[in-house]
Order: C-alpha cells, then structure tokens, then sequence
C-alpha cells in the first residue's frame, strides 16, 4: 500500500506492505481523514533516523477484506473510525483496524465530514457520559468547557445540549471562535483568561462538571477554586507540573482523566463499546440532532496537504475540524 509517514524531519511518501486481515481486522480502503492535536503530538514524539510513523487517527473509508472472526461488518461497507494509536494510522490509501472500535458512517454524510466524527465524539462522549458520569438527570446541572471551539469541546457542547439539555457555559478566545460555540448551542461564552473574575462579574452559578481540554497547567487553581462541592473535573491534556492532589480535599473534588485510546491500547473487555459509540453517533447525525463539525478540508491526500494540516493543527487556533480527502 501507498503511505505518508514521519521519519522525525519531514513527511514521505512510501510503499509498505501489508498483511490480509485476520481475528476482528478490517482492511480498509482510506477515502478521508481528519487532523487532530494528537498526531501533532505523536509526530513530535518521533526521533530522526528511527522507523518512519504513518499517523492519522480518524478516518472513513471502504471494507475491502474482513478477518475470520469480523461479525460486524462486511465487504463494501462504508465505515468511519478513529483507529489504535499502537498501531499504523490512516495517513495511507489503506488500513488494518479492529471492527470493535469501527462503524458504519452516517448515511447522510459524505466520508470527509464523517472522517472529523470519530476521534472527538468518542473523546466527548467519554468524558461526558463515562468519566464524569453526566446523565439525562443532569439537566438542571451546569457543565463548563474550558476550550470549547476545537473538535473535542465543538462535540462536548451538542452532547450536553442535545442529550441532557444542561447548561453549558463554553470558553473561546476569538470572536468568530465564540460564535462558532453559540452557534452549536453553548448558553455563555466566556474568554479562557480570568475565568473566575468572570464569573463573578456574570453572576454564574459554580459548575457542576469541568471538561478542560487545555493544557490543566493553565486553569488547575481556577477550575479547584470555581468547581462545586462534590463536582467533578475532566482532563484530557497532560500537566506538565506535578499538583497538590490536597487541593481537591475540602471539597471533595473528583478528577479524572480520559484517554479514548485506552480501549484499543489495553485490549479492554469492553473495547466494543466504541463501536457502539460511534453507531450511535451516526444515528444521532442521520436524525438531525448533531452535525459534523468539519469546517475545512483539502484535496488530494498527499505530502503537502497533511504537512500542511499539521502547520494549521499546531497553530492551536482551529475551529472545528480539518479533513484531508481522496
């Protein structure tokens, strides 16, 4: 198969085999994929003259080949997924992924908006209804998203609107960023910087949750000092200080993490609940209650264009999500 990799100084273009699928693989012929800050991150990771990385974790594209124990899909089917980040990623014309963490797109949308789906509705998904437990009985409660105008948060505040109809106080820096938040559904948007003093100038209740996907570093104190007794907060990025885990104490603050590749990574017992995620994601987009949230994309998929996806990605300034299709 055709690949683009990173060899620690610059993409390439390359042929690399592959083998037929076996167990639960599909072998997939890629037709878009999407741009997130995690293969900016993985891409930083690899060092100069060690074996060339093919990033890409999201994806949609066409079941060419199924392994012997796939139950789920079957050859021609049109599939979105945001794959293992342990193994070669969807920068190439084809791809290995296990079917339980696969499928089918959303009928009503073509492959490059459904490619800017799977990675940041299964990040908000499981941050919102898994690791801080929100359910439909939180409607009267009140959920903060420091960061709201990329993938994760634009995701998060349809979520908590559409499917709880909690209160959702979103942050965003620029004006067409805020925009961009009312117009997906959050009540109140604020900027990132001061958040406590603007609170206090608005008259906002303390939330009930924090979802904060900057990096903690920047907010920690502020989220501790705005959260709710008994609230909960969510991080995705990682710190880079060690914290007083103290702080949390007099208010019996639950923190907790989410790492949607955890899944795949460990091979977990409940992997095919990603699967179940993503089905449902695409039935809530063919109802009309959610959209996609790609708001840019190239043409073809090659070097130039995913070298530069990755310069607008590590700009830190994209609204929504930025597809690269065939």
């Amino acid at each position: 198969m055709k690949a683009i990799g990173y060899n620690g100084d610059e993409f390439i273009e390359f042929e690399k085999s592959v083998n037929s699928p076996k167990g639960h693989d599909l072998f997939v012929e890629v037709k878009a994929v999407a741009i997130n800050p995690i293969d900016s991150k993985v891409k930083r990771s690899v060092l100069k003259n060690s074996e060339t990385k093919i990033l890409g974790y999201d994806c949609a594209g066409i079941v060419q080949a199924v392994g012997d124990k796939v139950s789920l899909f079957k050859v021609g089917d049109e599939v979105y997924y945001a794959g293992d980040i342990t193994r070669d990623g969807s920068n190439a014309s084809h791809q290995l992924v296990d079917e339980r963490i696969v499928a089918l797109k959303p009928k009503t949308l073509d492959f490059a908006q459904s490619a800017a789906l799977p990675l940041t509705s299964i990040t908000a998904w499981e941050s919102l209804f898994e690791r801080l437990k929100i359910t439909q009985a939180d409607s009267d409660k009140t959920l903060l998203l420091i960061g709201a105008a990329g993938g994760v948060g634009s995701m998060a505040i349809q979520f908590a609107k559409q499917m709880v109809g909690m209160t959702v106080i979103a942050t965003a820096s620029r004006v067409e960023s805020k925009a961009w938040c009312h117009e997906l559904g959050a009540d109140i948007v604020l900027d990132h910087q001061q958040l406590v003093e603007q609170f206090k100038q608005q008259s906002l209740s303390s939330p009930d949750y924090i979802l904060c996907m900057g990096v903690p570093d920047d907010y920690f104190a502020q989220m501790v000092e705005l959260i709710t007794p008994q609230g909960s907060i969510c991080l995705l990025a990682n710190t880079r200080e060690a914290y007083d885990i103290n702080l949390l104490k007099a208010k019996s603050i639950t923190l907790v993490w989410e790492m949607m590749f955890t899944r795949s990574m460990f091979q977990t017992i409940d992997m095919n609940e990603q699967h179940k995620l993503l089905t449902k994601v695409a039935s809530l987009i063919d109802q009309n209650i959610i959209k996609t949230i790609l708001t840019e994309t190239y043409h073809p998929i090659n070097i130039d264009n995913i070298s530069n996806a990755h310069q607008v990605i590590e700009q830190a300034k994209m609204i929504g999500k930025l597809a690269v299709t065939n």
